[in-house]
């Protein structure tokens, strides 16, 4: 097996456009080597713990509203490329994501991170759930075979901040600046939503080098 660590945002667009291209080559090649961990990366560190409202934050980094129409332009034209389903209009705030990445990493304990990575992308690009909504998050966590109430709990306590802040940090001071970033086998940076016909190709080369 070759690890994948793959760095994210569950808010990111290209994110869940990049994993949708990833998903496409691995169902072209099932029996790629491929073994995937999801890793938190915070696009908005310093986002308040009660999130914003969507458009507020869009205008305000951006520049205005029509700045911030033109920058997701390319976001619908890939998603649709992608084959995803993207409902920009149905997203009413923008979370701090701090409890959904630790909600991913307790899903991994689990060995439900995957279907916990796409059931977050799902709930705020198709859905427009927020997802600093704890009761989100238990739902979801509920949906993917997790224990909502112990997800609750955890939720209300400090539980793994730390650790997730810390993990953000690594990141960072590994010189990842942007998101998704993958790493192949520990030492190959893939960074950016890439098409599905560069990761057949990575797959290819490493089945023949193994």
């Amino acid at each position: 097996m070759v690890k994948l660590d793959i760095f994210s945002d569950p808010i990111c667009p290209w994110c869940y456009i990049g994993k949708a291209y990833l998903d496409r080559a691995l169902a072209q090649v099932p029996d790629h080597p491929f073994e995937i961990a999801w890793h938190p990366f915070q696009l908005n560190l310093g986002m308040p713990l009660i999130g914003m409202d969507r458009r507020d934050y869009l205008e305000a980094k951006f520049g205005g509203q029509k700045a911030a129409v033109d920058a997701y332009l390319p976001v619908q034209e890939h998603a649709e490329k992608a084959g995803l389903k993207i409902d920009l209009g149905a997203i009413q705030r923008t979370p701090n994501t701090l409890d959904a990445h630790r909600l991913i990493h307790w899903a991994d304990v689990e060995g439900r991170q995957a279907a916990v990575v796409s059931s977050l992308f799902k709930a705020y690009f198709v859905e427009g759930r927020d997802l600093g909504d704890r009761e989100v998050l238990a739902d979801i966590a509920d949906g993917c075979g997790l224990d909502a109430a112990l997800i609750q709990r955890l939720l209300a306590s400090d539980a793994d901040l730390d650790e997730i802040r810390k993990r953000d940090k690594a990141a960072r001071d590994m010189g990842i600046k942007s998101v998704p970033t993958f790493i192949v086998a520990g030492q190959h940076a893939v960074p950016g939503a890439q098409p599905t016909d560069l990761w057949v190709k990575v797959i290819r080369e490493l089945q023949a080098m193994a």
